[in-house]
């Protein structure tokens, strides 16, 4: 944030002010729904597990079918879990037993942003608006996908393709258009100022190059310890963060606490920085070119992308939608570097 404030003029305090947890999460929901076609409803028919828990139906908006509903726990409290993060509660399947012969989809996206205080609302910094389009979007395929057999059902898909839709949408929250729906100040009603909006986008890739670095030494000190017998993962963390020019403090351990690794992530967390290749050819090459906000565009993501689940090869869905092989072209220009 230092870096930000004194080279882009970006003041994350202030910029707090223009996001109300109420005006974002409207204006997130209305995208979602202006995107896939899809309506969220109120449903206060569904049991929960505490006051603060808001659940929806979901219904296809053109043929006003039922999708299946989703839970939003966005609070922190005392024994909640600590992070972000989209928890699949009922994967939709084929089932005789369902009336329709599908069971529907059920769904959690939990958070920890800020509660409101007496004297304000509830105000997320812009890397929290981030975090709950990327969460929601791990919602939405959970929504959207129809396989026939559960286990293919919604992100069950390949670990280093199942952050790609959350990553892609993460671009929205870099866009103007976007941005103008979900904010407005909490005192006045005002949108962000233009300088300020425009001093955000141009500031993205700050520290763009150490975050990517940090990345690669992780996946990296993953691939190591899961292709040895044994190892002292404190030497091998040590050795990997060295090599890669990162200064490292004696007597630590990350990797005691490194979830990832024992969380579905074990040989895999290279997943994280391979699915923002495939992210990023989406989002430049069709929605960029096409309109963020272009429902024809959303429809054929909502049909190529999520709703086959796990149900064919992500590279399948790619070249349906992409209409031609996946490149690493856009991956580079949105990091900064030519292609």
């Amino acid at each position: 944030h230092v870096l930000k404030k004194d080279r882009y003029q970006v003041d994350h305090e202030k910029l707090k002010e223009y996001f109300p947890m109420e005006v974002v999460t409207k204006g997130l929901l209305g995208i979602y729904q202006e995107l896939l076609g899809l309506v969220f409803t109120p449903d206060g028919t569904l049991q929960k597990w505490h006051d603060d828990v808001q659940t929806f139906a979901v219904t296809d908006a053109e043929t006003q079918e039922p999708v299946g509903w989703f839970y939003m726990d966005m609070h922190p409290r005392e024994g909640k879990y600590g992070h972000a993060a989209c928890f699949g509660l009922q994967p939709g399947c084929e089932a005789p037993w369902a009336p329709s012969g599908y069971q529907l989809p059920v769904a959690a996206i939990v958070c920890n942003f800020p509660a409101p205080s007496p004297d304000k609302p509830a105000l997320l910094e812009h890397g929290d608006v981030e975090t709950y389009f990327h969460e929601f979007g791990h919602l939405m395929h959970q929504m959207c996908a129809r396989a026939k057999f559960s286990k293919f059902a919604g992100t069950a898909v390949e670990r280093d393709f199942v952050e790609a839709p959350s990553q892609m949408l993460e671009n929205w929250v870099w866009e103007a258009e976007a941005l103008d729906r979900m904010s407005a100040h909490y005192k006045t009603g005002e949108k962000i100022p233009r300088d300020l909006l425009q001093a955000l986008i141009a500031s993205r890739n700050v520290n763009e190059g150490l975050l990517n670095k940090r990345q690669v030494v992780l996946a990296t000190f993953d691939q190591t310890i899961h292709t040895a017998e044994k190892v002292n993962t404190a030497e091998v963390l040590k050795d990997t963060n060295v090599k890669m020019g990162f200064p490292f403090t004696d007597g630590t351990n990350m990797a005691a606490s490194f979830g990832h690794l024992a969380g579905g992530y074990d040989a895999q967390y290279y997943g994280y920085l391979w699915s923002e290749v495939f992210s990023a050819d989406m989002y430049e090459s069709r929605f960029k070119k096409e309109g963020i906000l272009n429902p024809t565009t959303g429809k054929s993501y909502r049909q190529e992308i999520l709703l086959p689940g796990g149900s064919r090869d992500a590279s399948e869905s790619l070249r349906a939608f992409l209409g031609r092989d996946p490149t690493n072209d856009a991956f580079l220009r949105a990091k900064g570097l030519s292609a």
